[in-house]
């Protein structure tokens, strides 16, 4: 669909299809940091075809035939996730797919995400909270390690479930083993795909540690908690220590969603050696 012009050039907005996976990647590489999110969904699901109405879609902004933006659709609107741009970019696709994408969950920059909101959103949004995307290379890090980190098992899940709980309580205020009933398969799934590293001791687990996405350009992690009465004892720095350690040996980077109020967290990640990035808005609607 042809949306504006500017500078005599058609800006329009299409679903993107297979043929558009080239320039979709070199569209995200240009700041990795940023998307790695998105370099991870790409990598791990690719791009269907536009006939497909299947469960996610890509739709992308053209300033004649560069692509200049791009949004995932999970769902009608399961999902939202931005390419890193200005708002005004992400706009034009909103303003596009309003009449056939109502937004249900967004997560990315705060001005693309806060132009999703304008357009997508009917109502005020449950929960809108901003983060500080905080990343790190591997000369940036610093002497924290604890070998004791590991990868969990399927045998742990009856005791990982409560510190997964635990972790969306702290972040989103709401109990997912309550509210959700495909919250205990999506942790069973991220297990059997080598997602969640957790801390053991005296045979109780302790901390754990998810990979959200991961990508060639590095990897994304989330879901850092400590069990409340383990707190306060270095189990936090000493494992995001260890784990970034272990990727970096790979990966060139690694990012780190850390909400703006919580000065614990940022203090760790800033010790353990990521450096702060650009602001990020989560939100959820009902």
């Amino acid at each position: 669909m042809v949306y504006a012009l500017a500078r005599d050039m058609p800006v329009t907005v299409q679903q993107l299809a297979p043929r558009d996976i080239e320039a979709l990647r070199a569209l995200l590489a240009r700041d990795p940091a940023h998307n790695l999110y998105l370099l991870g969904l790409l990598e791990e699901f690719g791009l269907p075809p536009t006939e497909d109405r299947g469960s996610f879609s890509y739709w992308g902004r053209f300033d004649g035939k560069t692509l200049t933006a791009a949004l995932f659709v999970g769902g009608d609107g399961g999902l939202l996730v931005p390419s890193a741009n200005d708002g005004q970019a992400t706009g034009v696709i909103a303003d596009a797919l309003a009449d056939r994408v109502r937004l249900k969950a967004a997560v990315g920059e705060k001005p693309a995400v806060d132009a999703l909101v304008r357009s997508l959103c009917s109502g005020k949004p449950k929960l809108s909270r901003t983060y500080r995307l905080f990343s790190v290379s591997a000369d940036d890090l610093g002497p924290f390690t604890n070998p004791l980190l590991r990868l969990a098992r399927e045998e742990d899940l009856p005791r990982l479930l409560p510190l997964a709980a635990g972790a969306v309580k702290d972040i989103h205020a709401r109990d997912p083993l309550a509210e959700d009933s495909r919250f205990e398969a999506r942790v069973a799934q991220r297990v059997r795909a080598q997602r969640t590293y957790v801390l053991e001791e005296n045979g109780e687990l302790v901390f754990k540690v998810d990979i959200g996405s991961r990508s060639q350009y590095g990897a994304e992690l989330e879901g850092l908690y400590t069990v409340p009465a383990h707190r306060r004892k270095g189990h936090a720095i000493l494992c995001l220590g260890q784990i970034s350690r272990f990727l970096l040996s790979s990966l060139p980077r690694l990012t780190l969603r850390v909400e703006e109020k919580d000065e614990s967290l940022a203090r760790i990640a800033r010790r353990v050696g990521y450096l702060a990035g650009r602001t990020q808005r989560v939100v959820l609607m009902d």
